[in-house]
């Protein structure tokens, strides 16, 4: 099995630890004693200052002036590392001999993707994974804040699936990622429409037409869903359109590298999945389970 999304960093605050090759080596002596291989390293663009401040300000394309105070602060507050020493530290761990890879994870910016993709741009990358955090202003999964936490009372559950929907088909669209990271995080507080189908069969059309993998992981069961994502009838339409699959737990500190991992592996049974997909220097090759 693999871990292809890991965070070094908490949310809640400013990067809190260095980025060290030390600090690795413990993130994989955890992955490896939950019988996991090979990790990726994943760190939000947005959490270094050069892309933070090249990409601030999509915000103010909402109209609710509250939530483009709260995303602006939030934002402002959890930047402030160094993209080359990443880049670095991660890149001597390589050659250390420890099983990671150097990626990113990538938030969708509406109108904008082909600016991150000029971000990225030169730098040596193994797994690049798109995620979907905010709609418009909202950063729907910034759970525990008053602003964001309001606002999944004010808005139609269709209407919150359906703005997240949009964000993820723009995403795919944009080809600037190889991973679709928590497909269904919209899911992330346990509400759903009646019925989901819809939502799901384009999530499934977005991932088939544009190439990318979809992400398998554990981290849903850590939030109040209470489920892996994606959910079953999900990534049943993800293998029907022959849509690769990795592995992940979307850890921010070391104590949940790799973890549920049986319950992964059952979910990739029950759909039909005997491989995942692995990737260096961007380019996906099967890994047999």
């Amino acid at each position: 099995m693999l871990d292809y999304h890991t965070h070094l960093w908490p949310h809640g605050g400013p990067p809190s630890i260095d980025a060290t090759v030390e600090a690795l080596a413990g993130y994989c002596e955890q992955a490896a004693a939950n019988g996991v291989t090979e990790i990726a390293i994943t760190e939000h663009l947005y959490r270094f200052r050069g892309p933070a401040e090249a990409l601030a300000g999509h915000w103010d394309d909402d109209p609710h002036p509250q939530l483009r105070d709260q995303l602006r602060d939030y934002w402002w507050s959890e930047t402030g590392a160094d993209l080359d020493r990443f880049v670095e530290v991660v890149l001597a761990a390589k050659s250390a001999g420890l099983p990671v890879l150097l990626g990113m994870e990538v938030d969708h910016y509406a109108g904008r993707m082909d600016r991150v993709a000029d971000l990225l741009r030169g730098y040596p990358f193994d797994v690049l994974l798109g995620s979907v955090h905010w709609i418009g202003a909202w950063g729907f999964d910034i759970l525990g804040d008053p602003v964001v936490d309001a606002e999944w009372d004010n808005r139609a559950i269709e209407a919150v699936w359906d703005g997240y929907t949009r964000g993820l088909e723009e995403l795919a669209a944009s080809r600037v990622c190889d991973v679709l990271a928590h497909p269904d995080l919209c899911k992330i507080t346990g509400r759903r429409p009646a019925v989901p189908d819809e939502w799901y069969d384009r999530m499934a059309e977005a991932a088939a037409a544009s190439g990318m993998a979809a992400e398998v992981s554990s981290a849903g069961i850590r939030k109040p869903v209470g489920e892996a994502y994606p959910a079953p009838p999900l990534l049943t339409r993800f293998r029907r359109r022959g849509v690769p699959v990795t592995t992940a737990s979307d850890a921010h500190d070391r104590s949940t590298v790799a973890d549920h991992r049986p319950e992964l592996r059952a979910l990739l049974d029950s759909a039909g999945y005997t491989s995942i997909a692995g990737y260096r220097s961007r380019q996906r090759y099967d890994v047999a389970l």
